[in-house]
């Protein structure tokens, strides 16, 4: 039998299993989701809502990790309603931007998640503080299946939007999940491409090699001390030489307006070596071929715009869009939500395409 045959022929057995729905061996019996410690007080960054009802949830993605969220469900609908699934920023927790959008358009409306990724914040996983793009990019479909089983939710009326890091990890899971109908992406970084090739390509082959010696060889120490180093959150305290983002970085994350104590980015940071598998691994290999609408925002002024940019160039038809904000900074899509985010361009966006 040719090695094509046989993997046809798995494909075929697959198949018959599920159209059939009976019970195969090779099915694994679900257990019971681990037990997540939960904080039951309002412990965000940004001021609760009386327009929306607020709660935790739990849900697992398929790797078995049990992963936190808070939802937030407009006051006094009726029916199912359509859904929106929300992360990010790349080491940010629920608390801080992510929940900010969720509740904003909650009250626009729309049944929203804001979660936190594997590893992270009030979710499960082990060791803490890793980022993988194919665990991360899962978190959002696990996402999805929550929300697509809720009695409250229109399964064909589904969208998603990642911020910062999370929103190449949005774009992965919109060419994956076909439940996905619309996707948005605020200051969206390609985690893949800047640890690949540092900020603005930068790096060459010889300083790539370099990177991935040193993470190696810390790789070997965390084995010795049965730890994980930790790469350190924003820096702190702030050099007077630093560029402008990290600048933007340090008002957000080190300073009452963005700081929280779960939050990476605003304490130890990730696992040193989480950085590895980033390197080889490129997230948007396959967005030229996401069907659903996208819309990409990003700041004029944002060190991280040509990610965004350079992502549009690749995505095709004509419900992709990329709104340039005039004057914004990357930090300024976080919360400056006055001036800068367009929620009214968002609404209307997941309202056209989640109708």
């Amino acid at each position: 039998m040719s090695i094509k045959t046989i993997v046809v022929t798995g494909m075929l057995l697959l198949a018959g299993t599920i159209v059939s729905g009976q019970t195969s061996t090779n099915q694994v019996k679900e257990k019971n989701m681990e037990k997540l410690e939960l904080v039951k007080e309002w412990d965000k960054v940004f001021p609760q809502s009386s327009k929306v009802v607020h709660e935790k949830v739990t849900f697992r993605n398929r790797y078995g990790i049990t992963l936190a969220a808070d939802m937030y469900i407009p006051q006094n609908v009726e029916g199912k309603l359509a859904a929106i699934a929300v992360s990010g920023p790349f080491g940010a927790v629920k608390e801080q931007s992510s929940g900010l959008y969720a509740q904003t358009l909650a009250e626009r409306g729309f049944l929203t998640i804001a979660f936190d990724p594997s590893y992270t914040g009030e979710s499960g996983g082990q060791p803490r503080y890793v980022a993988s793009p194919d665990i991360n990019t899962e978190d959002f479909s696990a996402a999805v299946d929550f929300l697509s089983t809720r009695d409250d939710v229109d399964p064909e009326r589904i969208g998603i939007l990642g911020i910062c890091g999370w929103g190449g990890m949005a774009l992965n899971a919109a060419a994956m999940d076909t439940r996905i109908k619309a996707t948005v992406t605020s200051t969206m970084y390609d985690m893949s491409r800047v640890n690949a090739n540092g900020y603005f390509d930068a790096m060459d082959a010889d300083q790539r090699y370099e990177l991935r010696r040193q993470l190696n060889a810390q790789r070997t120490l965390d084995a010795k001390n049965g730890t994980y180093e930790l790469a350190g959150g924003v820096v702190d305290p702030l050099p007077d030489d630093a560029p402008q983002f990290v600048k933007d970085y340090y008002a957000y994350y080190k300073t009452p307006r963005g700081y929280h104590k779960r939050s990476l980015n605003s304490n130890n940071g990730w696992n040193k070596t989480s950085s590895l598998s980033f390197i080889n691994m490129p997230l948007l290999a396959y967005s030229d071929e996401i069907r659903n609408a996208v819309l990409m925002i990003h700041g004029e002024k944002a060190h991280s715009r040509y990610f965004s940019e350079d992502a549009f160039k690749k995505l095709k038809g004509d419900n992709k869009e990329l709104l340039i904000i005039p004057g914004a900074s990357h930090v300024d899509l976080y919360d400056n939500q006055a001036n800068v985010i367009p929620f009214d361009k968002i609404e209307s966006f997941f309202r056209e395409y989640l109708k």
